[in-house]
C-alpha cells in the first residue's frame, strides 16, 4: 500500500476501508470523532458533497466551494468529550494543518456534533486563533 492510499485522517488505514466507505453512503459515522475524522478526509479529497450531507440543517450552508489548492496535510485529535456511540452530543478539539499559496497554515477549532437517530452531524465550530 502506498502512502497516497492511505486515508486522510490519519489512522494509517487504507482511504478505502477508512473514510472512502462514509463518503459513500455505505455506513455512518459511528462516534463524533470519527465524522470529524471523516470530514477531515473530505476537505482533503475534495468531498462538498459529504461535508454538506453531514452538516446539521439548522447551521448549513446553502453551498460549499473547497478550493482545490488548499492542501491538507495533518490533522491532530487534541480532545474529545462525549460523542460516542451512545452519546445525544459531542466535541471535537483538533489542529488541522494546510498549505495555502506555498505557505502552511493551522486550524485549531472546537467543533460541536449532535447525533440524530443513529446519525452524527457537524452542528459548528468555534476557531481558536
Amino acid at each position: 500500500m502506498s502512502v497516497k492510499d492511505l486515508c486522510p485522517c490519519g489512522l494509517g488505514e487504507p482511504y478505502s476501508a477508512c473514510c472512502g466507505p462514509l463518503h459513500a453512503g455505505e455506513r455512518d459515522a459511528a462516534t463524533a470523532e470519527q465524522l470529524m475524522r471523516s470530514r477531515y478526509s473530505a476537505f482533503a479529497v475534495g468531498d462538498a458533497d459529504y461535508l454538506l450531507r453531514t452538516w446539521h440543517p439548522k447551521t448549513r450552508p446553502t453551498e460549499l466551494d473547497l478550493d482545490p489548492a488548499q492542501r491538507w496535510l495533518r490533522l491532530e485529535i487534541v480532545s474529545r468529550t462525549g460523542g460516542g456511540p451512545f452519546d445525544a452530543e459531542g466535541t471535537v478539539d483538533f489542529i488541522a494543518r494546510y498549505r495555502h499559496d506555498g505557505r502552511t497554515h493551522v486550524l485549531s477549532e472546537r467543533s460541536r456534533f449532535t447525533r440524530t437517530t443513529k446519525t452524527w452531524l457537524y452542528v459548528d465550530g468555534d476557531v481558536e486563533a
